[in-house]
């Protein structure tokens, strides 16, 4: 599956973000976490938005690796100057 699935994986791992939180916060069923968390199945354009945008209401560093990783590369402003 997609990378959306691994950058998940990774960020809820590092930032000890239960799948069921994530899932409470987008106001999601936890399956639905649970598949992407897996790679059964990858979320949509704008579950990935969602998915950002809860992970910045639980903590901003999660999201902005959410991004990076799903992205490829450093978030802009984030790289050393």
């Amino acid at each position: 599956m997609g990378k959306a699935g691994k950058a998940l994986r990774t960020v809820l791992e590092t930032y000890s973000i239960s799948q069921n939180r994530l899932a409470v916060t987008m106001g999601i069923n936890r399956s639905t976490v649970y598949q992407w968390f897996n790679e059964i199945t990858d979320p949509s354009a704008e579950s990935v938005i969602q998915i950002f945008n809860a992970l910045e209401n639980l903590n901003p560093d999660a999201a902005k690796e959410f991004l990076a990783l799903y992205v490829g590369r450093p978030i802009l402003g984030d790289e050393p100057s």
